[in-house]
């Protein structure tokens, strides 16, 4: 793994995390200090891929982004930056497990924003809610059907329900119905 530091129109491309702190250390704006040199390093041995944003003062930054381009070139041409196919399949392949027709028993977890009334103060507030139940249901999202539509009888309707893709629904399929 590859970084790539930018500081204004200073850049540079490195494979140790020494070249990089030796490249931030040339730099005397940046102020190089051991705390600064240990959270570099933590960031490039971390499992984190995320660009790493560190402030020097008010609205100036440098930047940090791990990456497999070997060359400058292929970095700029963003031959080596993680491409959305796999997010895609991913979405896809939760798209198909949702769907999926299993008529059985399922079990289902959803975290939601329900709107409940503090009892000091008379005014409402959402809080985040946790639920599971078992169900009879064709699919997963006809699980997360039922399970909606059971909580919007018994919340106040300005509750808020996450999407069925989203991370805040689970389920998983228990068995075939008798």
């Amino acid at each position: 793994m590859n970084l790539y530091l930018r500081y204004f129109d200073r850049e540079i491309l490195v494979n140790t995390v020494e070249d990089a702190i030796d490249f931030l250390a040339g730099i005397d704006e940046i102020g190089m200090n051991p705390q600064l040199e240990k959270d570099i390093r933590d960031y490039c041995e971390s499992n984190v891929v995320y660009p790493k944003r560190y402030k020097i003062r008010p609205r100036v930054y440098f930047i940090i982004i791990k990456t497999e381009a070997a060359t400058m070139q292929d970095f700029k041409d963003k031959k080596a930056v993680h491409t959305a196919g796999a997010p895609a399949r991913q979405s896809a392949n939760v798209q198909t497990r949702l769907t999926e027709e299993r008529y059985g028993w399922y079990e289902g977890r959803i975290d939601f924003k329900r709107v409940s009334m503090v009892p000091g103060t008379g005014k409402f507030q959402y809080r985040d809610t946790h639920f599971e139940a078992c169900c009879k249901a064709e699919s997963g999202l006809d699980c997360y059907n039922r399970i909606v539509d059971h909580l919007s009888q018994c919340v106040d309707p300005r509750s808020q329900f996450p999407s069925v893709k989203g991370k805040n629904f689970q389920f998983r399929f228990l068995g075939l119905c008798k």
